[in-house]
């Protein structure tokens, strides 16, 4: 391979410089990233390109003074011909900064690229209203300018009303003239015809032939007369006359209005919830934050608003900062459920008519006894939810009193909304947080 290709395949893998955000979320340092910008390290690549050798180059170099003397080679630092340089110039080693391997992103190429990485596909719910708009013209009025008067449907009426109401009057005048019939006789005849006739036209048309002297008995029966006489269908006169008779009345006119959208904010809070019992060791907190910190990104990136709540709990419950959310430790024991009671008060300020939510729960399963069961559930049951999920962290493998995790799943088997998730490492994180959101592609909005 020529050095021409082996440049372009450098410059090809430089350009790239893509991260891999599954090894971020499993190793990577998430603090270095704020909730606006997420940080990511990348490797870069050095591309080779051509430099000339300064020793070399030949040129005038500075006499004293400043003043250059012709002929004085130029000083190289580093030359090995030069007894005092050492390749060095003024200043400590290190002082200045090298350039760091970081790629930055905005939530909203965090979500397109997790989407990708892991197979998801959220499409947000919009549910507060904003804005209305105008769109197409597609709704219909009784009134309006006349410039948006529909033409269509004006004849579409007329032509129907026609269809329905109008008959051959020359074929019934006929009929009359069948022997022996009378009035009600020729009606009977042009019901059955389909031939919406009234019986008052009728007996007018008998008086009118009558007047006129025109025979009344031409046809021996309604059988010669349908032998002798071919019935002008309506569409065959319309084809025949044109629309001169097809009757537009004011009741058959509809004008055209733009048809009016409701432009929703996809907006959504999340509760995300921790134990700080004296269970949940560092390890465990670590793999809590390496769980939530890249959910809050994803969902930061999908939605036009997104807040984010934080309550710790151990046998009580109480809201916190972000700040410490992740690094508080209790000594005390576990209640599971005072959490969703106070995730439950919260989300009353985040109306589910207008808001997405989710309510992430995270710890390491234990829980007091009878509380998952007796409380948690039924709770969860009552918190309108896009999604709960639950994500047990037991690094060292299930404790004999760690069936939180499993209580719900038993549990709450009948929702398609809830999900749990079981990190042992941060190699299962991924896997989570795709179990965690895959669980929500599914869940209808009410």
């Amino acid at each position: 391979m020529g050095l021409r290709e082996d440049l372009e395949r450098f410059r090809e893998i430089g350009d790239e410089r893509r991260p891999d955000l599954e090894e971020f979320i499993r190793e990577g340092d998430l603090s270095g990233s704020s909730r606006d910008r997420v940080r990511i390290p990348v490797k870069l690549v050095d591309l080779p390109g051509f430099e000339y050798d300064r020793r070399d180059m030949g040129g005038v170099g500075q006499g004293d003074g400043d003043t250059p003397e012709p002929g004085q080679p130029v000083d190289v630092p580093g030359d090995p011909g030069d007894a005092d340089g050492d390749g060095d110039e003024e200043g400590e080693p290190g002082e200045e900064g090298g350039e760091h391997g970081y790629y930055e992103m905005d939530p909203e190429e965090f979500a397109r690229e997790l989407d990708e990485e892991l197979g998801l596909d959220l499409e947000p719910k919009g549910k507060r209203v904003v804005e209305e708009v105008e769109g197409d013209f597609t709704e219909l009025t009784r009134a309006g300018p006349n410039s948006t008067l529909d033409f269509e449907q004006l004849f579409k009426r007329g032509l129907k009303r026609k269809l329905a109401t109008d008959f051959d009057e020359s074929y019934v005048q006929e009929a009359c003239r069948v022997a022996g019939a009378d009035a009600r006789d020729v009606f009977e005849f042009c019901r059955e015809g389909n031939v919406l006739v009234s019986l008052a036209w009728i007996r007018e048309a008998v008086s009118d032939l009558e007047a006129a002297g025109v025979s009344l008995d031409e046809y021996a029966d309604f059988d010669d007369f349908t032998a002798r006489v071919e019935r002008d269908p309506v569409i065959e006169r319309i084809r025949r006359d044109g629309l001169r008779d097809v009757p537009f009345r004011r009741e058959d006119e509809r004008y055209r209005q733009p048809e009016v959208i409701e432009k929703k904010q996809k907006n959504v809070v999340v509760v995300n919830i921790r134990d700080v019992s004296g269970s949940m060791r560092e390890t465990k907190r670590e793999l809590v934050e390496r769980t939530f910190t890249p959910l809050d990104w994803y969902l930061t990136g999908k939605y036009d608003e997104a807040e984010f709540r934080y309550v710790a709990h151990d046998a009580d419950a109480w809201e916190v900062e972000r700040g410490e959310f992740f690094g508080i430790r209790s000594g005390g024991g576990t209640r599971i459920s005072s959490a969703y009671e106070l995730a439950a008060e919260i989300l009353e300020e985040y109306p589910w008519s207008e808001w997405n939510r989710y309510v992430f729960a995270a710890g390491d399963s234990e829980n007091s006894s009878n509380d998952t069961v007796e409380n948690v559930v039924p709770l969860m049951r009552e918190i309108d939810a896009n999604l709960h999920a639950y994500v047990e962290t037991q690094p060292g493998g299930n404790t004999i009193n760690a069936t939180h995790a499993e209580e719900i799943e038993r549990e709450l088997a009948d929702r398609d909304n809830v999900a749990v998730a079981r990190v042992a490492g941060s190699d299962d994180v991924p896997e989570a947080i795709r179990t965690i959101l895959s669980t929500e592609d599914g869940t209808e909005d009410t």
